[in-house]
Formats: structure tokens, sequence, C-alpha cells
């Protein structure tokens, strides 16, 4: 992995966390970010900033490191963002002031995408710098909150791959806070510049979205779904082929990991009431979701689950006592920002293996392109197909 970044006569070091589980061929920062940083550094030369300076989306920390001096607030929905920008301000002595929750409070103030809801700046921001989403929705909703601290004198500046600025991109951003230009394209990136037109009505903030699921056991539920979650409109495909195939017990302890809403959570505490759940997921939207349908859907079984913001089951593995697995559900992820990867499904298998008891059981759904049995029988030693269709496959294998 190439981790030395170099612009504009200044070097840092930089990695994706956690930097052992990466592709050689993934950097933690790309031309979008050289490109923001150029146009950033020029205009602040021009002139001072008396505000904050607010960043969003800075994928791995690249931002939040060059920024430093000043001060900037920095907002991700990413746990896995958050645990770089804290590695790699410690990498490049830039003494970051770090809580026991990955909490950066200097020289970076960091806050996770569901603290920002309620973001007060006291001052309005000088600037804004916004890496563009994989999400339409998440991007609509930042620019919502963006459009409760931000005036016209605010220089917003977003940008992203040019292939990721579409015209549903520019016109989230004109119909949300005002006029918006772009800049020409280089190295395949392109800005995005945008002002606060106050004679533009307010958009109405549609977030978390709602909908009905009937579980397989007959239980409706409703399902609560922040901007980020994966599909976050309807039941996944992939969580529609497993549900009906769960089988939990009350003495069961149970991982939903990568829970998105917390859907497979739901079906467990619907099954075995008496299970303790542990909902995982690196998308603090996620696990916001997951706790919010608990309490609307099972409110007694609250004391019995636990919402975690983790890099795959890393916070659960290093959790003392360590809790005794018996059974972890996934549907792994395989892009990561904007590259597909395969390392994310490997590590949450791996560190499956290292949280279930003997004899518990991992048992994971995804597209049948994806081979997963041929990483289950290397780590496990075999895996079993417990359902499948045309797209998909449920496959399950136990700690020996």
């Amino acid at each position: 992995m190439n981790t030395e970044f170099i612009l504009a006569d200044r070097q840092f070091t930089l990695i994706r966390y956690p930097e052992k589980h990466q592709h050689v061929s993934l950097q933690a920062w790309d031309s979008a970010d050289e490109l923001l940083i150029s146009h950033v550094d020029d205009l602040v030369s021009e002139q001072s900033l008396t505000g904050n300076m607010l960043i969003f989306n800075d994928d791995f920390g690249a931002l939040g490191c060059w920024f430093t001096q000043h001060n900037p607030i920095w907002i991700s929905d990413s746990f896995i963002a958050l645990k770089s920008l804290g590695e790699n301000l410690k990498a490049n002595l830039l003494n970051p002031v770090i809580d026991d929750n990955d909490k950066i409070s200097a020289p970076v103030r960091s806050l996770t995408s569901v603290e920002s809801l309620t973001l007060d700046t006291h001052l309005a921001p000088d600037i804004i710098l916004i890496k563009v989403p994989r999400t339409l929705a998440l991007l609509e909703q930042q620019l919502i909150d963006i459009r409760k601290v931000a005036t016209p004198d605010t220089q917003i500046i977003a940008a992203g791959k040019v292939k990721s600025i579409t015209k549903s991109v520019l016109a989230l951003f004109e119909n949300t806070l005002g006029p918006t230009t772009t800049s020409l394209a280089k190295k395949k990136s392109r800005l995005i510049f945008c002002q606060v037109s106050p004679a533009l009505r307010p958009k109405t903030n549609d977030y978390p979205s709602r909908w009905t699921c009937t579980l397989p056991t007959g239980k409706t539920v409703q399902l609560n779904n922040h901007a980020n979650v994966f599909s976050r409109q309807s039941l996944d495909i992939g969580a529609r082929v497993l549900l009906p195939h769960m089988t939990v017990s009350s003495n069961d302890v149970v991982v939903d990991l990568g829970c998105g809403n917390g859907v497979l959570g739901l079906q467990a505490l619907a099954m075995a009431p008496d299970c303790r759940v542990f909902f995982v997921d690196e998308s603090y939207m996620a696990v916001e979701s997951a706790r919010l349908n608990v309490l609307e859907n099972f409110p007694d079984k609250i004391d019995q689950c636990e919402f975690v913001a983790s890099n795959c089951l890393e916070a659960l593995l290093n959790k003392k006592p360590t809790p005794e697995i018996t059974k972890v559900f996934c549907n792994p992820p395989f892009h990561q920002q904007n590259a597909i990867t395969g390392h994310i499904a490997w590590q949450m298998f791996q560190d499956a293996r290292e949280c279930l008891v003997k004899s518990g059981h991992l048992i994971v759904v995804g597209n049948r392109h994806l081979e997963y049995h041929i990483k289950l029988k290397r780590l496990f030693g075999g895996a079993k197909v417990i359902a499948s269709d045309n797209k998909f496959v449920v496959l399950g294998t136990a700690k020996r």
C-alpha cells in the first residue's frame, strides 16, 4: 500500500485502517483529495479564516491531517474513517487528543454523522469541505444539516470523482442550498462550488425513513432507517434470503454483524426472546437505526442488546471479558468507499472464528460469484449450503 502522500512540498504518511488488512493497491487518499486541498490552500492564502472549517466524509483522514492548523470540525459516518484519522494524526506527530471511545477533540474535533444531526457551531462556518459520498441520501441529509449553520458568505466546496458527480448530485446541492457550479475535471476528479441562497425554501427532512416488515415468525416490525443505512427503503435481497433460515435459541449470544437497520437481530429476538444480541456495524447511522428499532419493536429487550460501532468484530475481541458468542449472522459488504474489495469479508470471517465459542456457528449470505465457501473452508475447514437461489447462497459453518 502506498502510504506517502506528497503535495505542495508537504509530506504525510497515511494509512487506511486497519493497515494490516488492506490490499497493496489501495491508498488513503485520491485525486479528489488532492484537487480539494490545492484549491483550499490557494483560497486560504488569500483570506484568513475567522469562523469554523467543517469537513464531511473524509475517507481516511487525509483532509483532517492536512488542515489541522485550522482546527476543523470533522464529520463522518464511518468508524473506520475515524480510526484512520486518529492513526494518521499520531503517525504524523500531530498530537491528537483521543478518548476511550476513539473520539478526537484536538487538533481536529470529530463528530459522528448521528451527532452532526444536531450540529451547533455557534459561529457560522467560513468554509465547508465535502467529499461526495456514495449514498445520495447521506449527502441529502448532510446538505440539510449544512443549511442550518451556513450563510451566504460560507464557502461550500465538494469534491469527488467525475463519475460520482452526477446530475442528481448537482441537483441536490442546487435544490437544498442554492446556486451550484463545477470546476473543470482534473485527474478524473472535479470540484463543486455552492452558495447558500436565503430565498430558497428549506427542504423537509425525510430521515430517518420508516417502513413495515413482517418477519418469518409472523411478527410485524416498524423499521427506522437513517440516511446512510444500506437498503434503507426496503428489505435487502440478501437479508430476505437469510431470514427464513435463521435458527436461534434462548441461550444463544448472537451477533448481527454489519447490522444495517438490525433486521437480523430483530428476527433473533422474535425467535428467542431471552437471547442476547450484539448489533455491530462500522456505520454510526446503522448502529443508531438498530437501536431505534429494538426500542420501538422490542422495548423490554433493550437491556439484552448492545449496539457497537466497530471495524468488523474488533470491539468485541477487545472487550473484557470477551463475550461468549454462539452465533454470528452476516451479509458482508464488498465495497469500501469506491473500491471493490474482499478484505472486509475476510476480516469478518476471521474475527467470527476468533469470537465464537467451540461449536459456535457463523451463517453468511452473499452473492454466488463472491465464492465465500472458499474462504470459509480455509478458516473453518468447510461450509454447508443452507439455502440458495439464482443469485444468493446462505452458508453455515461451525468452529471446531
